[in-house]
C-alpha cells in the first residue's frame, strides 16, 4: 500500500478508526510536523478536535542521539532512568538540556496554535497519530508524556510503520493502530508518493480549519 500524500493516508487511516466517531470524550492530537495533515483527515472524519503534541528528545551531552528523556507539551517531563543511572547523568545537566529543548519546544507551540491553549486530555481518548514510524522513538516519548496527562485511553494511529515497532508499542498505548506494516521496512517516506517536508505554515492552516470547524 503506497500513499499519495499525507492526506491520502490520513483518509484511509481514518476509515479504520471510524468507531470512534461522534465519542464526544475524543481528541486528536499530532505528533507535527509531519502528523499534522494526516491527523487533520482523522479528525475532520471523526468529528473530533484537532491539537498538535510537540515532543522534543532530551539528548545526552556528547552524545545527542541517545536520549535520556524528553519534554512535550503541557510541561511534561518524562526521563529514561536507566539512561541517567547508568552514565550518572546529575540533575543540573538535565536541567540544563530541558532548558534549551523547552525554548525550541516554546517557539514551535506558538508558531503552530496561534495562542490557542492546549487541549485539554484528562480524562479523554486520545487519538495520538503520526505519518509513520521506524524506530518509533519520538512516539514511545509521546505516548509517556501524554500518559502523564491523565487521559482514559491512548490510542496510537499511524499509515504505515515497521511492524516490530508496532508491536513494541503495544505494550504502552492501550491500542496501536498500524494501517500498513510492509516488510522489509526502511524508510516511512518509501510508502509515500509524495513525502515533502510539511511546513510550519501548513501546520499553522490545518489547525485553523480544524479549530474553526469545531467552534462552528
Amino acid at each position: 500500500m503506497i500513499f499519495h500524500d499525507r492526506a491520502d493516508a490520513g483518509r484511509a487511516l481514518a476509515q479504520h478508526l471510524a468507531t470512534y466517531r461522534g465519542r464526544a470524550d475524543l481528541t486528536v492530537l499530532a505528533l507535527p510536523r509531519g502528523g499534522v495533515p494526516v491527523a487533520f483527515e482523522v479528525a475532520s472524519a471523526l468529528d473530533a478536535p484537532l491539537d498538535v503534541f510537540v515532543v522534543r528528545k532530551l539528548g545526552t551531552p556528547g552524545q545527542r542521539e541517545l536520549a535520556m528523556g524528553a519534554i512535550a507539551s503541557g510541561g511534561v517531563r518524562v526521563l529514561n532512568d536507566d539512561v541517567v543511572s547508568a552514565l550518572g547523568i546529575t540533575s543540573d545537566v538535565i536541567d540544563a538540556v530541558a532548558q534549551s529543548e523547552l525554548q525550541e519546544l516554546e517557539r514551535r507551540e506558538r508558531a503552530f496554535r496561534e495562542g490557542r491553549p492546549p487541549a485539554d486530555i484528562k480524562n479523554r481518548l486520545v487519538l495520538l497519530i503520526d505519518d509513520g514510524l521506524a524506530t518509533g522513538a519520538t512516539m514511545r516519548a509521546a505516548i509517556h508524556a501524554v500518559r502523564q496527562l491523565e487521559p482514559r485511553r491512548v490510542v496510537v494511529a499511524v499509515p504505515v510503520a515497521a511492524r516490530e515497532t508496532c508491536q513494541d508499542l503495544g505494550g504502552l498505548a492501550d491500542e496501536v493502530v498500524c494501517l500498513n506494516m510492509p516488510v522489509p521496512f526502511s524508510a516511512v517516506g518509501q510508502w509515500y508518493m509524495d513525502f515533502h517536508q510539511t511546513s510550519d505554515e501548513e501546520v499553522r492552516e490545518l489547525l485553523r480549519r480544524s479549530a474553526a470547524r469545531t467552534s462552528a
